[in-house]
């Protein structure tokens, strides 16, 4: 019987390299690795052709999925080329870590939402590093192990080298306690097991640290007195797709690796491996049409080895690449590298995993809604324009709309120029490997996509804190076409609207159903239902409006404005004269009413004036009386703020109004004029500054009485005598006097 320990670190392709020689020279009849022991049933399907890394072994709480570990494995990592060995040689493979059940329980009894203790990860390699001279522990793992191409054909390899490194760093180290403790307990306890069970030729796949904790003589005493009394929760275990850029950062138990495509290529390239990445490099450039010769290749390849040499390094290494390229390839330039670490250096890959994967069945059925609407899951963003006049599309956004109510944001709509129409949408989708997780926990809503967004959104009616709310779900439901969903949110609101006595509540509430109401046709949902309720919402808006808009303040007023600018947008929407009739009477009764706060009244003579229910004249007559003396000047400069706020137009075409407003602020006082000019500059701040200058202009003609006058009137103000002089002049100029 012996043991042989191979102190890997985790996602190195020089130990993944230093691995596969080793397990294939001694042939070990059982492999143990470092991780949870509850994933032990899912490592036959890592065998399956439809299995691609990277992937991660996710293990979550049963009752509460977000609390989860991920386990990630790429192709090049040293775990998953010993899970390979060991179902290619058909020998029994374990994970031998502490149980994830163990990790993921609280620490404490009394608090169970308290979050688990994440693994932690000390880097001895650092000391390593310092003492052979290097400052970056990265360049000396790189230099000692991760470029090394050739491996001696030994089964232990560099192996033993490394444990006793390690144990040497560990020497001078206080015993290890808490969550170390109790995983080295559980590993050796684990490893005493399959010795008991007569394997002849043990291989332990650990973390190089480990390995001197996992070969001192430890009574199995101490490490039952360890574990005892540990609190548990139940969990449950599956593969899910991993990503690369999600290796490039540290998550759950998965130490983070910078450079995850740098590290394929390393681990998966026979030779040349300078000049085949700079291949992959030129390739990139080339396909988004930036130059890369072969001249400039053969002087990159050239000045990464000839960096390497000069840094003393065995290979040329990320550090050499870069400079190389920026220099030979990219002339200085950081965009061009910005494609490259995007692209090459971290990677785009999305691992997959076999069909056969345990999933909730909510996950299920998102893949084949997947597969039905040819909807790829990947792992770069990309944008999708859905054209909602076509079946399919139809359907996909459906299925993104009842996923965006269940928060699994695997597409955010996009906001794109030009695609305005009430057809389109357009929707940025990208996958997350984390989505998993969510899927997860949506998966307590039901077992379809539909079914569940129906479930969770007629909760969230139920317990929404506000009538906005309520109708911002029913947009929603009708935009996922969700049907019991909509009769559901429908009958909450009709509730809550019958007892909020809240006018505010009510004008919030309206622009979600005018929209559902105008886009219903558009996307063939039954929006019938909610003409009644738009009805008796601006029935009762325009009864409560005038009286919850008097004896407002300063912030109370803007407040109402954009409640104001809500509902006449809504009504320009659904253009119903009806609607668009009682609308234009209540905003009239704002204009007359005493007691309205000065930005509301000008706002709502406005609206009039552009919707044509206001003559000019009458907009010049009511801005002179909100401006004439008899009124608080701080409510004149409200009511010019609300009349022109958004636009200085008006004031460029109409003579009349713009003489009401300079007039007014020619007789303003010095210490009223210091009051009321921060609201002036915050309405004039809004024009641009081509409107600014030509409000100046016209101002200043108004003083000579020129702005606005005919070409006649004009012509009479000219001076003929004076022009007479300048004429010998232009004469001259034009050559017509000798």
């Amino acid at each position: 019987m012996a043991v042989r320990y191979f102190g890997i670190r985790h996602h190195g392709p020089g130990s993944a390299r230093s691995l596969d020689v080793a397990l294939e020279e001694w042939r070990p009849d059982v492999v143990l690795i470092e991780g949870p022991p509850e994933a032990d049933e899912l490592i036959a399907l890592a065998a399956s052709e439809e299995m691609r890394p990277p992937v991660a072994l996710l293990v979550h709480v049963v009752d509460k999925p977000r609390r989860a570990f991920f386990w990630p494995f790429a192709a090049f990592s040293p775990e998953w080329r010993a899970i390979g060995h060991g179902l290619a040689h058909d020998v029994p493979v374990r994970f031998i870590d502490l149980p994830a059940a163990i990790w993921l329980a609280p620490r404490r009894r009394e608090n169970p939402d308290e979050e688990p203790e994440r693994p932690r990860h000390r880097d001895p390699l650092s000391d390593l590093a310092s003492a052979a001279g290097y400052a970056d522990v990265e360049r000396w793992w790189e230099d000692l192990v991760e470029h090394r191409r050739s491996v001696e054909h030994t089964a232990t390899g560099p192996f033993e080298a490394i444990a006793e490194a390690m144990g040497a760093l560990r020497e001078g180290d206080p015993p290890v306690a808490g969550r170390e403790a109790q995983r080295e307990a559980s590993m050796r306890h684990n490893i005493r097991a399959a010795v008991k069970e007569g394997f002849e030729r043990v291989a332990v796949v650990c973390g190089a640290w480990h390995v001197p904790a996992l070969t001192t003589a430890t009574s199995m005493a101490a490490d039952a007195i360890t574990l005892k009394g540990l609190p548990r929760v139940k969990v449950s275990a599956t593969w899910v797709p991993w990503t690369s850029g999600r290796l490039a950062a540290a998550s759950g138990y998965g130490a983070g690796i910078t450079s995850p495509g740098w590290y394929s290529h390393l681990f998966n390239v026979p030779d040349q491996v300078v000049a085949r990445w700079f291949v992959k490099v030129a390739r990139l450039l080339r396909s988004e049409d930036l130059p890369a010769s072969s001249a400039s290749l053969i002087d990159a390849v050239r000045l990464a080895e000839a960096l390497a040499t000069l840094r003393r390094r065995p290979l040329a290494g990320l550090d050499e690449l870069n400079d190389a390229t920026r220099a030979a390839l990219c002339h200085g330039s950081d965009a061009p590298m910005a494609l490259i670490a995007e692209r090459l250096i971290v990677g785009r890959e999305l691992g997959r995993v076999p069909s056969e994967t345990p999933m909730v069945p909510l996950a299920q059925d998102l893949a084949r809604e997947q597969r039905r609407l040819r909807l790829r899951v990947e792992a770069t963003a990309r944008e999708v324009d859905l054209d909602l006049r076509k079946p399919n599309d139809l359907d996909r956004s459906h299925l993104l709309h009842r996923l965006a109510l269940l928060d699994i944001d695997w597409g955010e709509p996009v906001e794109v120029s030009g695609k305005t129409g009430t057809f389109h949408e357009v929707w940025q989708l990208q996958w997350h490997p984390e989505l998993a997780v969510a899927l997860i926990e949506a998966g307590m809503w039901g077992t379809t996509v539909a079914d569940a967004a129906t479930a969770r959104t007629g909760h969230d009616a139920d317990k929404a804190p506000s009538l906005s709310a309520v109708t911002g779900l029913l947009e929603r439901s009708l935009l996922a076409e969700l049907p019991e969903a909509v009769a559901h949110v429908m009958g909450v609101l009709a509730d809550r609207a019958a007892i909020d006595t809240d006018v505010g509540h009510l004008m919030d509430a309206l622009p979600a159903l005018a929209r559902a109401l105008r886009y219903g046709d558009v996307r063939r949902t039954d929006a019938s239902s909610i003409a009644a309720a738009v009805d008796g919402l601006v029935v009762r808006i325009c009864i409560g409006l005038p009286v919850a808009a008097s004896s407002l303040d300063d912030d109370a007023a803007g407040e109402m404005v954009r409640r104001i600018l809500g509902v006449h947008e809504s009504l320009s929407l659904l253009d119903r004269g009806d609607l668009s009739q009682g609308w234009r009477a209540t905003l009239h009764q704002l204009v007359d009413r005493a007691g309205v706060h000065g930005l509301v009244a000008g706002r709502c003579s406005r609206l009039l004036l552009d919707a044509g229910a206001m003559e000019g004249a009458e907009a010049a007559r009511r801005m002179s009386a909100a401006l004439s003396v008899g009124e608080e000047p701080a409510r004149g400069a409200a009511w010019v703020e609300g009349f022109l706020s958004g636009s200085a137009l008006i004031l460029l075409h109409d003579r009349a109004l713009l003489q009401v407003v300079d007039g007014w602020l020619a007789g303003v006082g010095d210490e009223t004029f210091t009051d009321v000019l921060p609201l002036l500059r915050r309405t004039f701040a809004t024009f641009g500054a081509p409107e600014r200058r030509q409000i100046g202009e016209h101002v200043r003609r108004l003083g000579d009485g020129t702005s606005g006058r005919s070409g006649a009137a004009a012509e009479a103000d000219v001076d003929a005598a004076r022009g007479e002089l300048v004429l010998p002049v232009v004469a001259r100029l034009l050559g017509l006097s000798r």
